[in-house]
């Protein structure tokens, strides 16, 4: 109950009382009111029907349980949406946990093959697809995220004394400013304890801190490198005529070189390192995202000359305002969170051909194509060094090439490839 109080006050800060008011609404309707659904409990045949189809339809050799509430609708597609929809091009059926507050999915819906939207809030629709899979000979996975706060020990053991492998994406340091809570959910922690104690468990990594700290409590068994990606051809996919929106037209108008960072606005953005680069009269410098906790408003109270916050875009017009812009940055204070953050837009920077840099974070430190600023100075002596790479045809080839070297698929392949000794 703690961690709910927390997170919600965290959203009242976030959305202010009005957004507050409509995200307890939208949360209380999905996670309580739609637990019992009429509709599924009035005709139950109908959705057995309905799972029993979807078993049967698809073709595939394995199948996964996504347990984490991230939704998939939202405007910023992010790893576990691509990891799952590569693993369902990879011949495993993917049953995807919505949330309804984004989804809008009451029971199931068909999003690509193998790929399914699932309301697993919905307790009576939930017990027809357990019965469903209890008769089904083909492996079958449960798989969620460190930061996962729902699921607890108890659930996790259920599903592997029901015969399901577990896989445990080990994607960030463990703390509460990733959780959006003042103190790290209990669940969180258990989970992570148990992982470490239990040798049946899958665990994927996405950066080198956080395999080592792996390795330190439960050796390499069962466990895969697996950092995050890129759509390559996603972004190599632009319609023509594409219009801006008036705020980010009128940034271009000023005739400045445009430096651009998209993502999460939160603790570990380096709010001093982007004031002195717009302070340096320049750049325009632009900031696509959410603000994640209060920590924008905290740092940026009033408005600074050259700096410029549009909110957020959905990722699929997302990646012409990024393409429009000279350089791409991630500015992030180095932290135990960021010193193992493996950031999913770096490899979308590459697979828009510009030039990167970025703060001194160790996995940047693995790619060849990146700037990396030791300190604030040296950032700003790289954003000089990256405009004038711009057009480097062997600088732009590297970043094409450290851009298809990590594409999705091969992220996705790692996990098939570990999940796959378990088969045997």
């Amino acid at each position: 109950m703690k961690e709910k109080i927390s997170k919600l006050v965290n959203v009242y800060k976030k959305n202010g009382f009005l957004g507050f008011c409509k995200k307890l609404y939208a949360y209380v309707v999905a996670n309580y009111f739609n637990k019992i659904s009429l509709d599924v409990l009035l005709r139950p045949d109908h959705y057995r029907a309905e799972i029993k189809k979807m078993l049967e339809d698809d073709d595939y050799d394995r199948i996964v349980l996504w347990r984490s509430s991230f939704g998939y609708n939202v405007p910023l597609y992010q790893r576990p949406q691509h990891i799952s929809r590569n693993l369902a091009k990879n011949r495993c059926l993917v049953l995807y946990e919505v949330t309804t507050m984004t989804d809008k999915v009451k029971t199931l819906q068909k999003r690509h093959d193998n790929l399914w939207l699932f309301n697993f809030n919905n307790l009576a629709l939930t017990r027809l697809l357990m019965e469903a899979l209890d008769q089904t000979r083909v492996p079958k996975y449960v798989q969620l995220y460190s930061t996962d706060w729902k699921l607890s020990v108890q659930d996790i053991g259920m599903y592997m004394r029901s015969g399901y492998g577990f896989i445990y994406e080990y994607i960030d340091h463990i703390s509460p400013e990733l959780a959006g809570t003042s103190s790290l959910p209990v669940n969180i922690t258990q989970k992570y304890d148990y992982v470490m104690s239990c040798d049946d468990a899958f665990v994927v990594v996405t950066a080198d801190l956080l395999m080592q700290d792996v390795i330190s409590k439960r050796g390499t068994k069962r466990l895969a490198y697996s950092s995050n990606g890129v759509d390559y051809g996603f972004f190599q996919k632009f319609e023509e005529n594409f219009e801006f929106d008036d705020a980010f037209q009128q940034i271009l108008s000023r005739g400045k070189p445009v430096v651009c960072y998209y993502g999460a606005l939160a603790t570990w953005f380096d709010y001093d390192l982007v004031k002195k680069i717009a302070a340096t009269g320049k750049y325009s410098v632009v900031l696509f995202g959410i603000k994640y906790d209060e920590s924008f408003d905290e740092n940026l109270p009033e408005p600074v000359e050259n700096l410029y916050f549009l909110g957020p875009r959905d990722y699929h017009v997302l990646k012409y305002y990024a393409r429009a812009a000279d350089v791409l940055m991630i500015p992030f204070r180095i932290t135990d969170i960021t010193r193992s953050t493996n950031p999913v837009k770096v490899f979308e920077y590459m697979a828009l051909h510009k030039p990167i840099v970025t703060t001194d974070m160790n996995e940047c430190h693995k790619y060849d194509s990146i700037l990396i600023g030791e300190s604030h100075a040296d950032f700003l002596e790289k954003l000089d060094r990256a405009m004038s790479l711009r057009q480097d045809p062997e600088y732009l080839a590297l970043l094409d090439r450290e851009a298809r070297e990590n594409d999705w698929s091969y992220k996705a392949r790692a996990i098939i490839d570990m999940i796959r000794t378990g088969e045997q």
